[in-house]
């Protein structure tokens, strides 16, 4: 008997059938760009090989101008087909399904040619779009339809017309948008007129046995969007005119909601796509923030959803539903949505990965094979870094011992995890744990690796992590000066008015610690009021009326750094705006420019712009930086290096 009966039942589709509810959603990796199809098969095999029901492609772009940037993948010739057939074959040869999602950025498309139904400049692009004339409009829907046949021929099982995030299609139908006054637009049944003949033409242009999802968006989350209602209204027209899944989107780019950074509680927006169930004849799937075998199999179970997508899951580990079904959640790498390796790299056009899985989008280079001969092998320290070369040496066949001074594995993961937003960090700690065991590592916790402790091992991996950095400010013995480390470890008393010195992710970590009580990410009907979204029959686009209504600051905190530029620029690309703006929605002050004076009994004596300031503050957090910790392997005379100089 499986413990996940509803997402492991296969979807009858009436021409074909789908083996479980498991959609690998689409992520644009930049692996088509490189041209290395071998590569991208190997990437999309992996996991259809791991058991997903139905693998999505990143967009391909329909021609030219609709591309997400210049040169972007798509099906534009022969060869084009021929280089896709590598991908599909690949994908049918491990038992898998795999449709192409056809992704139109219209005034998303971040190059000079980009056209939409008004000319109105996106707030994520620099480019003002050209307004479509009537043979534009048709020479758009065409090479849609185009595509999905040049899909099929590449034996694609199906392709997926991306309707939302506030792409191409999602630009006709809302006034935010959408500003014409002919066919195209004015009233919903006009604006919603191009996805419906979209859908039209595509099912004209691939036949009847051949699935066609469509990305509906279901909450726009931007000012002027649709209403449920219309959301309805359009899910069902397309339901009409052919389409045999509806998946769903969630928010436009540009919104200012986050949907789906780690802080956006699981399945945050289930409750969205469940309003649209009984309203439909075909299966419609639920997205955004589903990590876990067991929340899939919940969501499956209360009728939230026919079927689930995970994307960056995936991205984590191939093998989600295999591992599931086989009994060994346990062992799946968690997805901590921390887009660092993922959203960041595409978006600076680096081939997209995952902290968690290194392997991701690199299975051709990053080959763990079986080791040319098994060594005693010690590695010196438990955080991240120790416990991925632990669990890898021993995987490769080496005998392996992990040490550590602390009582517990993780490092500093054990600090990041009691920030409010991060509790994904609590099964990131539990999963290295389940590998450490499954891989036979031996442990050797509350452990001083000295010379005597490393004796006898063929080779040392020191990876004893990091240590704060002293920012040498005059004064900071002061009392109430406490480290970031005193701080999230709760070993010391914090006050009431707070200056936090240093502005990077620590800092941002920190504030966010010292002004939240209950974390908004595991009470979802607090953090929508956080985020000012409301249920989308009450108020157009989902966006409240009163907008964000966060809980009062626990403290009143400044955040400074020496930088003379925007605080927090240097955060992650995708998840920076949103740690800036939940501290700004808490009252955090930023002070950016300053040079540290003195800390004293009055506070923190600052410069800035030439001037004398005083941040009057019961408590200053040392927050500035880090810098490698030595360790007692260095001095010991055995073999160092990293896990990946290890035969």
């Amino acid at each position: 008997m499986t413990s996940y009966p509803h997402m492991l039942r296969p979807l009858e589709l009436g021409f074909t059938t789908l083996k479980n509810r498991v959609l690998m959603g689409s992520m644009h990796t930049n692996l088509e760009e490189r041209g290395d199809w071998n590569r991208v098969a190997a990437f999309y095999a992996a996991r259809a090989r791991g058991g997903a029901g139905l693998i999505v492609t990143g967009g391909m772009a329909p021609n030219a101008e609709g591309g997400v940037f210049p040169g972007a993948s798509g099906l534009f010739s022969d060869e084009d087909i021929a280089h896709h057939r590598v991908i599909t074959d690949r994908v049918h040869d491990e038992g898998g399904k795999i449709a192409m999602q056809i992704l139109h950025a219209g005034r998303y498309a971040y190059g000079p040619d980009c056209v939409a139904p008004s000319a109105i400049k996106s707030p994520i692009s620099p480019f003002q779009p050209t307004e479509l004339d009537e043979a534009g409009i048709e020479k758009q829907i065409a090479d849609i339809a185009t595509a999905a046949a040049r899909a099929r021929e590449a034996g694609y099982d199906g392709v997926e017309v991306m309707g939302s995030e506030g792409y191409f299609l999602n630009q006709f139908l809302v006034t935010h948008t959408n500003r014409r006054e002919d066919r195209w637009g004015g009233s919903y049944e006009n604006r919603m007129r191009l996805p419906v003949e979209v859908m039209k033409r595509v099912r004209a242009a691939v036949g009847e046995d051949f699935i066609v999802i469509f990305r509906l968006s279901m909450i726009d989350l931007v000012p002027n969007g649709s209403t449920h209602d219309e959301v309805v209204q359009l899910a069902q027209a397309i339901e009409a005119a052919g389409a045999n899944i509806l998946n769903t989107g969630i928010g436009w780019h540009e919104a200012r909601v986050p949907t789906i950074a780690t802080s956006v509680p699981r399945a945050g927006f289930a409750w969205v796509t469940k309003k649209l169930m009984g309203k439909v004849g075909i299966p419609v799937i639920t997205s955004n923030r589903i990590n876990t075998p067991e929340v899939a199999e919940q969501l499956l179970a209360e009728g939230c959803a026919d079927m689930v997508s995970l994307a960056r899951p995936f991205l984590a580990d191939p093998d989600f539903v295999s591992k599931a079904e086989a009994g060994r959640a346990d062992l799946i790498a968690p997805c901590i949505a921390c887009n660092q390796a993922c959203l960041d790299h595409t978006f600076q056009g680096k081939v997209s990965s995952c902290l968690v899985n290194p392997r991701a989008g690199h299975e051709t280079e990053l080959v763990i094979a079986p080791a040319e001969s098994a060594r005693r092998i010690a590695v010196v320290g438990a955080g991240p870094a120790g416990l991925s070369c632990a669990i890898t040496a021993a995987q490769r066949g080496h005998a392996v011992t992990l040490f550590d001074q602390a009582d517990e594995i993780g490092g500093q993961l054990n600090m990041a995890r009691k920030v409010p937003g991060k509790e994904e960090f609590d099964g990131l700690v539990d999963w290295f744990a389940a590998m450490v065991k499954e891989a036979g590592v031996t442990l050797q916790l509350g452990t001083r690796a000295d010379a005597g402790a490393l004796s006898g091992f063929d080779a040392v991996v020191v990876a004893t992590g990091v240590l704060p950095r002293d920012p040498q400010i005059p004064g900071q013995d002061h009392p109430k000066v406490l480290s970031y480390v005193d701080v999230l470890r709760g070993d010391a008393e914090v006050g009431r008015r707070v200056a936090v010195v240093g502005a990077g992710g620590i800092g941002f970590d920190v504030s966010e610690f010292l002004v939240t009580g209950k974390s908004p990410t595991v009470d979802l009907p607090e953090w929508l009021r956080e985020w000012g979204v409301t249920d989308p029959d009450k108020a157009r686009s989902g966006l409240a009326p009163d907008g964000p209504q966060p809980e009062a600051p626990l403290r009143e905190v400044v955040l400074l750094q020496r930088k003379a530029e925007k605080v927090g620029k240097r955060l992650g690309k995708t998840t920076g705006w949103i740690h800036r703006a939940a501290l700004m929605l808490k009252g955090v002050q930023m002070k950016a420019g300053v040079s540290y004076e003195r800390i004293d009994d009055a506070g923190l004596h600052i410069t800035r712009d030439g001037k004398p300031e005083l941040i009057a503050c019961d408590t200053v957090v040392l927050c500035a930086g880090q810098e490698s910790e030595p360790s007692a392997a260095t001095s010991t005379g055995r073999q160092r290096g990293s896990c990946s100089e290890l035969p």
